[in-house]
């Protein structure tokens, strides 16, 4: 058994409303086993024999547009890959207090030369944008309100698909593997 987890894009906005309990009891109808949920946000956990993250997240996508009604973009880490984003050295910096604020872009695929010039176009006085394998760790020198990166700036300037999660959300899941391996 492999274990995952599934970051799902605006799951819960724009008047849409999915319990995180029904969310549960779709990832288990997809086949997947020891399902939990983090915040409402779409952040889920599962367990699965499958060993294929593309097509994980393929299944997933379409048998959300299929119950919900609407297209959810899914972007599937396994358990390992999490570790090994909340080990990067600007949790550090987050966590001494070096960084205001500080959270993890993840990507539809990895960036090439092209959209990582594009990316550092973004960076600014008080955003720090650092890419890493299908992520970007965005740290915001003030609060994120007085910034003007969010994530539709990202999509568009970079015309892919991403989810952000704050570095306490991303710890915590890592936290809860973690603890109930």
């Amino acid at each position: 058994m492999f274990c995952y987890i599934a970051f799902l894009r605006a799951i819960n906005i724009g008047g849409r409303r999915v319990k995180m309990d029904y969310l549960r009891q779709l990832f288990e109808s997809f086949s997947f086993s020891n399902v939990a949920t983090f915040i409402a946000s779409g952040n889920v956990i599962f367990h699965t024999e499958i060993d294929d993250k593309k097509m994980l997240e393929s299944k997933i996508e379409n048998r959300l547009r299929e119950a919900l009604g609407y297209e959810v973009a899914t972007f599937v880490r396994t358990n390992k890959e999490l570790n090994k984003i909340v080990s990067h050295r600007v949790f550090e910096q987050f966590d001494s207090g070096l960084v205001k604020t500080l959270n993890v872009a993840f990507l539809s695929q990895k960036l090439d030369r092209e959209l990582e010039q594009k990316l550092n176009l973004l960076k600014s006085d008080i955003d720090d944008l650092i890419l890493e394998e299908q992520e970007i760790y965005w740290l915001c020198s003030k609060n994120q309100s007085e910034s003007k990166f969010t994530n539709s700036i990202l999509e568009k300037r970079l015309n892919l698909q991403a989810t952000i999660r704050s570095a306490t959300t991303v710890k915590k899941i890592d936290a809860l593997i973690r603890n109930a391996s």
